[in-house]
């Protein structure tokens, strides 16, 4: 499974798109009403999901740029609490979702913190009605391992991104919603390590991810 560096910004640019859609749609739609609303109840509450929707917004663009982009730096490491701060304001909002955050160390290698977000994103999406996300990560010498386990009542892993994270998914039919999928593969396997899926029947969903540092 191997992409064009073309492919797979284009997969990026579209799951990018998909996500900041719905809180910037709801900003233009929110603008909108204040500009034709007169009543003063109607309009604070008009600006209160204005203020939702630009810190929504803001946070996704926070997650991502740290998830995709180049944020942290140009060093190669990230300060563990700058990811914390990416995880926690993706999900934020999300009151049917709590986050347990056991990683000790103080810095991370870009790539596991790359890896971290990713797979964070990827067990967060999956716990559909809302559950627990642990996000836990350890530096034993020359090895960092990184787990995340998601388990709520209803967990649902698609069988694509199962495939994409496995790196057997076929590259004309990977879509934008694998695209985080297919980049914690492309991390694991470029600096040699394992991923470890649980199996589509477990009770919760878990990653383990273990690679040397750079």
């Amino acid at each position: 499974m191997t992409l064009r560096p073309v492919d797979f910004a284009s997969l990026l640019c579209s799951r990018l798109c998909h996500d900041l859609l719905s809180p910037v749609g709801a900003l233009n739609n929110g603008l909108e009403l204040l500009a034709d609303e007169t009543d003063p109840e109607m309009r604070q509450r008009c600006l209160e999901l204005l203020s939702e929707s630009a810190r929504a917004s803001a946070n996704k663009l926070k997650f991502f740029r740290l998830a995709f982009g180049a944020a942290g730096g140009f060093g190669e490491t990230v300060d563990a609490r700058e990811a914390r701060a990416a995880i926690e304001g993706l999900f934020g909002d999300n009151n049917r979702l709590t986050i347990g955050w056991l990683v000790d160390d103080g810095v991370l290698p870009k790539p596991a913190v790359k890896v971290m977000l990713n797979l964070a994103l990827i067990a967060g999406d999956a716990l559909v009605r809302g559950g627990q996300l642990d996000i836990g990560a350890e530096s034993r010498g020359e090895i960092v391992e990184i787990v995340v386990r998601g388990e709520g009542p209803r967990v649902v892993l698609d069988t694509e991104l199962r495939t994409a994270l496995a790196g057997s998914a076929d590259d004309a039919v990977i879509t934008p919603r694998a695209a985080a999928a297919y980049l914690v593969q492309a991390l694991v396997a470029d600096n040699g390590g394992t991923l470890q899926v649980s199996a589509p029947d477990a009770a919760a969903l878990l990653f383990g991810v273990a690679f040397k540092r750079g």
